[in-house]
């Protein structure tokens, strides 16, 4: 989670983004690959400043979708990782109690050593310098204070990463940012954003996101890719892969998301597979390279010992090295 006050936003040129295949394309240049109806959520959310809420299994590159949406706008990355528990201190703000009680202090101290009469002067010198106790000066930003920042040069994107882990209460307390662009700090009043972050919200769906949060954001659910798609991502992301390996790694993890696993490996298990594999020396795939490197695909010692237990690993290798050659 980002917890410190961001640099200001790069002036790099912004590429056009003018239509559903501007934003594609964009994308695309960047290494995702991303379909049309994700492209249309994309290019809607930047137009209408609307929140985008992306839901689906872990791995299909939710995440991805704002670190890339920051890199083609060429700005700032806000990060906020939810998880049980988290609250408004480590969200939203806090004050600074170490700066606060130091202002009081010198307060006091001026109020001491100053000479009769000129007390009342001193302290409102003291006072003028260093503002109020709950000022602005002793505020400190987490996450989503700093993405409403009016000093950034082009607005940031805002990413709440996995908001089904945190609680009901949390995404209640989300509401007013995600509606109006504001947060209301009771000390100093409601602050607005001058230009609207580009909010990005993933879930995995461990709960139900409320109603509520829903009405506000444009929605889409990032599926696992087709063969011919997860294909060409992993060709994009992993491009010192023989091309017989990457087809044959591809075609082994889309058949293997078809058995009865805990947890179906996702893209970002395929990638990492097929590096391992390559790291390796794999120029296609093998039984033993293949179960060497298996802890890159799968990450539960139950779905391991199913693969590996039976034939079902060499099953699913001769099948993909039989319909795929070179």
């Amino acid at each position: 989670m980002n917890v410190e006050r961001p640099p200001h936003a790069p002036t790099a040129p912004m590429p056009r983004l003018e239509s559903i295949e501007d934003v594609m394309g964009a994308m695309t240049s960047r290494h995702y690959i991303a379909d049309r109806g994700l492209a249309t959520a994309v290019f809607l959310a930047l137009k209408r400043h609307k929140p985008l809420l992306l839901e689906g299994e872990p791995g299909v590159g939710k995440t991805e979708v704002a670190r890339v949406l920051a890199d083609l706008l060429g700005t700032q990355l806000i990060r906020l990782q939810c998880y049980e528990g988290i609250d408004q201190s480590t969200a939203v703000y806090e004050w600074n109690y170490a700066r606060q009680l130091l202002y009081i202090r010198l307060l006091d101290a001026a109020h001491a050593s100053a000479p009769d009469g000129a007390t009342r002067e001193d302290a409102s010198a003291a006072s003028g310098s260093l503002g109020d106790v709950f000022g602005p000066e002793f505020l400190i930003r987490r996450p989503l204070l700093q993405a409403l920042d009016a000093s950034y040069q082009r607005a940031p994107v805002l990413l709440i990463d996995e908001l089904d882990r945190s609680d009901a209460e949390f995404e209640a307390y989300l509401l007013e940012l995600l509606s109006d662009y504001q947060i209301t700090i009771p000390e100093i009043g409601t602050l607005h954003a001058a230009t609207p972050p580009v909010v990005v919200l993933t879930s995995n769906r461990t709960r139900d996101i409320h109603d509520a949060l829903r009405r506000r954001c444009l929605y889409y659910w990032i599926d696992y890719p087709s063969l011919e798609k997860e294909f060409a991502i992993v060709l994009a992301r992993v491009p010192e892969a023989p091309v017989a390996l990457a087809r044959q790694v591809v075609a082994f993890v889309q058949a293997l998301r078809g058995e009865d696993l805990f947890k179906a490996p996702g893209v970002a298990e395929t990638l990492d597979w097929l590096s391992a594999l390559v790291t390796l020396g794999q120029a296609e795939l093998t039984e033993t390279g293949a179960r060497d490197a298996l802890g890159a695909l799968l990450k539960y010692q139950d779905d391991i010992q199913k693969v590996t237990s039976g034939n079902l690993l060499s099953k699913l290798i001769e099948k993909v090295r039989g319909t795929i050659k070179g």
